[in-house]
């Protein structure tokens, strides 16, 4: 059983390219099914590569952002993804509001799966220029996704939306 996840921020430029990319690579590390993309709940930088500096930080950790480009969420994304993964409130808000009718897809913040930093955001490294930060979220939230998702394909119980 694969599970498919989207991580969505403002731009698509940092937080979510660079945690696509960390999860895919702890998913894989624990024998995970997943198919994982990204995208943004602007339009400002749709086709553009990630962040220089996000890019910078992430390579330099072993993860390699230079084959993804910025999307916006669409509607459709709600059908096409078995969990959608947002960077702070604010997205989700903005997520819940494109959200089509009948979408039943969970939408949930990515620090909610680190326990003790549950509804708390990762904070944008565009703005805050902490990219090491940044990362140091992402991989604990992204370990720990990927911990309660492997459990949840070998349970016949559990599934994504219910995490």
């Amino acid at each position: 059983m694969s599970t498919s996840l989207l991580f969505v921020c403002l731009g698509n430029i940092c937080r979510s390219p660079t945690a696509e990319a960390v999860f895919r690579a702890r998913a894989a590390a624990l024998g995970l099914d997943a198919r994982t993309d990204s995208a943004g709940t602007g339009d400002w930088h749709v086709g553009k590569p990630p962040y220089g500096p996000a890019a910078a930080a992430a390579a330099a950790r072993g993860y390699d952002l230079s084959s993804l480009r910025a999307r916006q969420v669409q509607p459709e994304d709600f059908h096409g993804f078995d969990l959608i993964v947002a960077m702070d409130a604010d997205n989700r808000a903005a997520l819940e509001a494109l959200r089509p009718a009948g979408a039943g897809t969970p939408v949930r913040l990515m620090l909610d799966h680190l326990p003790g930093h549950a509804g708390q955001p990762v904070p944008d490294p565009y703005f805050t220029r902490d990219f090491e930060g940044a990362l140091d979220l992402v991989e604990a939230a992204a370990d720990a996704l990927a911990r309660q998702l492997l459990g949840a394909q070998n349970s016949s119980t559990a599934s994504p939306k219910s995490l």
